[in-house]
């Protein structure tokens, strides 16, 4: 009988009893460095690792092992120190090495560098087209057709003789001012849908879940970057009501996902782009607010789980270099990095606290509200009108453009209005008698019915499928109803000025300022809609630059805060999240269930014993997409755990083994999936062992794709700590082993279920009514639709008919993906809760 072996093949240890908990603790990070002694495997072994990566990149929807990615970057600076050994002359460290130390050492900051540069130039060319694709809705420029009306009238306060509108009469602009508005929608819509699905929306709900280690394969792509930076400046201009703040994050992660793919540095390493992307977060905030520092901490509050200090620095010199970018190309030639930035030179009074009290309810109430019922009207959009979304945006920008064209403080852009109510009355321009006694009340109706109107198109608008942000939108009315208060308020003081209430107010100088109001307003909104309170501050102080108004934007944003957790934790990116049913393990909320992870965990776990499964039976285990790991136990009776193999591991293997072996390997070969002691040398590749001319008795090694220290915990350890583990150490998959012996295992999916089944039973409800509301409306709007097609039809002779035969649901065969096609098991839906 003769024995053939490849070349690859090495004698195995014996199998050696399980290393303790301590020892594998201490040797978790470091388990890909197992064949530490053969120096000589050390580029293959990176291949493989680097082949591995490579595939996980490409798996949609799954999470990032953090464990593992630690490990292998562990293992890419020991192959650097070994490589780095020949580098020296004679004893002394050669210069080649020095220059690629240097070079190796300064390369996050080079990246970084970059990225900055390239989110501020595109954040600049944001800023002109939509300020000129705005005012073109309203006229033109006579003396160049490409200036909007600020540079067409440079230096005049209340337009000029070179800017005219379209025609001299006033119904006739009305229909040219919604023809553009749905003609941008149209356009951006059906960018969206044909080029880049991915550019709709905000994308800070799914970065938040990128960051933390979920997997969206094209969501931070090159072709996504280019639709959201077209299509957002046609979304803004339309007159939705949307913002660009919340998009300036996705195309700024965007940017720095491409240009970091560049390096190999990052292009293999999870944990290492984390870092890039929590960054790039800060500079999109910088670079949409002018505020960097606001941008790093909204990053730290908001973004990211996993903040430490080297993170902190990439995010603050990231933040510094978009935003010098930004303000060495001064797109609005002031000066200003943002349209609405406005400087105090007045303080306030102690009274005021009681009016500041006031704008603070009326943030958390507002957040409250559009939350509820924003995600009410994102259940029906899903349910129903996926397949016409872009007929939806195109028919809310002409709705949208229909109701607030009468309304001035409607009509125009939402970062103008917010730059005009922001203004002092003394010293500036007076927009539409904002300022004038004699319009109060007028100026106060007209502010109430823009708030009111614009609270229900945020309502009905965000979520549609054009880029589109909700925090300018939610300042915009928080600044029209601070206005409001403020007109409110020194009306008051005007009727009453010898009251000992505005006894604190002097008699040679204004006592109300309205337009701090409004800046107040525009704060309250943004921290009750987003629930963040630090970095809302740092960024209205950034806006103003008024140390004096520190004080009142803590204070109502305090009083938000409160209001907001009033009914329920985290904004509307929170919300989002879990609507979505992405897994993401929430770090705001503190849980007490008050039972063990067994309660939690999967008992009916498939796992592969350590010897006698053939070949066939692992790829038909490969072949259920359900199963993404397998526990590895010495036999399926004692189940005594050795290990644990990923499904991405295990199926590389198989196709190695297949590509570089010249003969075939029988279905019947036997597998070994013994996991290698601490100092044990293992094969580069999966080893085969034939015994005898006559291959079927041939055996395949797996050993080295095993991971010998998966995270163990006790059955009785309570569900929070296990939640804290995926939180801080972020595995994959926590095994369940009692006494040395499996019991189950349990995900992040398996914690959320059992957290959203819980909160259902604490606070039942039936939603048997919204769901008859839901079908009640449908039917309306189908009715209406089949008058307008009718009436259409009979207009044309027949010769135009709107829509199709087809009159499905919205959730057929559709094309666009919205990120959440992994969520269907159990049915475990916020809409459903």
């Amino acid at each position: 009988m003769s024995s053939r072996t490849t070349s690859f093949s090495i004698t195995r240890p014996q199998l050696s009893r399980r290393p303790s908990v301590s020892s594998r603790l201490s040797f978790a990070v470091s388990t890909v460095e197992r064949g530490e002694g053969a120096g000589h495997n050390a580029p293959a072994e990176r291949q493989i690792e680097e082949e591995i990566a490579e595939i996980k990149r490409y798996e949609d929807f799954t999470t990032i092992d953090w464990v593992q990615d630690a490990a292998q970057e562990r293992l890419r600076r020991k192959t650097r120190r070994r490589k780095n050994v020949g580098a020296f002359d004679h004893g002394k460290v050669s210069w080649r090495y020095k220059l690629w130390e240097s070079y190796d050492a300064a390369q996050g900051w080079i990246v970084v560098t970059l990225i900055g540069a390239a989110i501020g130039l595109n954040a600049a060319f944001l800023n002109i087209v939509t300020e000129w694709l705005s005012d073109i809705k309203m006229g033109y420029c006579t003396t160049a057709f490409y200036l909007n009306e600020n540079f067409c009238c440079w230096g005049e306060d209340n337009g000029c003789d070179h800017w005219h509108r379209w025609t001299g009469f006033e119904p006739a602009n009305y229909a040219l001012y919604i023809i553009f508005a749905t003609l941008f929608a149209f356009t951006s819509a059906t960018l969206v849908k044909s080029f880049a699905p991915y550019a709709a929306g905000s994308g800070i709900s799914e970065i938040k879940c990128i960051i933390a280690g979920f997997v969206m394969k094209g969501f931070l792509g090159l072709w996504t970057l280019i639709i959201k930076s077209v299509a957002l400046p046609l979304a803004i201009a339309s007159g939705l009501s949307v913002g660009k703040e919340g998009p300036s994050v996705h195309y700024a992660v965007c940017t720095g996902n491409v240009i970091s793919r560049m390096f190999d540095k990052y292009k293999r390493n999870a944990s290492k782009t984390r870092e890039i992307l929590s960054a790039c977060a800060a500079a999109g905030v910088g670079v949409a607010f002018g505020s960097p520092i606001g941008g790093v901490l909204f990053s730290l509050e908001e973004m990211s789980n996993y903040f430490p200090l080297k993170t902190m620095w990439r995010s603050y010199f990231c933040a510094l270099v978009a935003t010098a970018v930004l303000a060495a190309m001064n797109p609005f030639r002031t000066g200003q990095l943002v349209m609405f930035q406005v400087k105090y030179d007045r303080s306030w009074h102690f009274f005021e606290t009681v009016p500041y009290i006031f704008i603070g309810i009326f943030g958390g109430l507002y957040g409250a509200f559009v939350i509820k019922w924003n995600l009410r009207a994102q259940a029906f959009r899903k349910k129903y009108l996926t397949k016409w979304a872009v007929l939806e945006a195109t028919l809310l920008a002409a709705g949208t453009a229909i109701i607030c064209y009468p309304n001035v403080f409607l009509r125009i852009d939402m970062t103008e209005s917010m730059e005009i109510l922001f203004l002092e009355c003394e010293g500036t321009e007076d927009y539409q008698g904002l300022c004038d006694n004699d319009k109060r009340w007028g100026n106060i109706i007209s502010l109430l019915l823009a708030t009111i109107i614009r609270i229900f198109l945020v309502i009905i608008s965000y979520g549609c499928k054009v880029p589109a942000g909700i925090f300018v939108p939610s300042m915009a009315i928080g600044a029209s109803f601070g206005r409001t208060v403020g007109i409110i308020m020194q009306a008051i003081y005007h009727a009453h000025p010898d009251s000992a209430f505005f006894a604190a107010c002097q008699p040679d100088e204004p006592c109300i300022t309205p337009g701090t109001y409004a800046f107040l307003g525009a704060a309250a909104a943004l921290s009750g809609i987003m629930h963040i309170t630090v970095s809302v501050v740092v960024i209205m102080f950034e806006l103003t630059g008024a140390l004096t108004y520190i004080l009142p934007t803590m204070i109502v944003v305090g009083v938000t805060k409160a209001v907001s957790d009033l009914f329920g934790k985290g904004g509307i990116a929170d919300r989002m999240i879990w609507f979505s049913g992405f897994p993401f393990l929430d770090n705001k909320e503190e849980h007490n269930f008050g039972v063990p992870v067994s309660a939690v965990m999967t008992h009916d776990v498939v796992a592969i014993p350590v010897h006698g499964m053939t070949l066939q039976s692992i790829e038909d285990l490969l072949k259920q997409p359900k199963y993404q790991g397998f526990p590895v136990v010495e036999d399926l009776s004692t189940k005594v755990l050795v290990g644990y193999i990923g499904r991405t591991e295990l199926r590389y293997a198989i196709d190695r083994l297949r590509r570089e072996r010249a003969i075939t390997i029988s279905p019947d070969a036997r597998c070994n999936f013994s996991a290698p002691a601490l100092s044990a040398v293992t094969p580069i590749t999966p080893t085969v062992t034939i015994s005898n001319a006559d291959y079927m008795t041939s055996s395949v090694d797996f050993s080295r794709y095993v991971d010998a220290t998966p995270v163990t915990v006790h059955p009785r350890l309570p569900l929070e700590t296990v939640m804290e583990l995926f939180r801080k150490i972020g595995p994959r998959v926590i095994l369940i082993e009692h006494h040395g012996k499996l019991s189950g295992l349990v995900t992040v999916k398996d914690c959320l279920k059992y957290q959203f089944k819980a909160e259902a039973a604490e606070n039942p409800r039936d939603d048997r009514e919204i769901t008859e509301g839901y079908e009640r409306l449908w039917g309306v709007m189908k009715r209406v639709a089949g008058w307008v097609s009718g009436k259409v039809a009979s207009a044309s002779g027949g010769r135009i008919r709107l829509g199709g035969a087809d009159e499905r649901r919205g959730n057929g065969n559709v094309q666009i993906m919205d990120g959440d096609e992994d969520v269907a098991d159990d049915g475990v839906e916020l809409e459903n809760r």
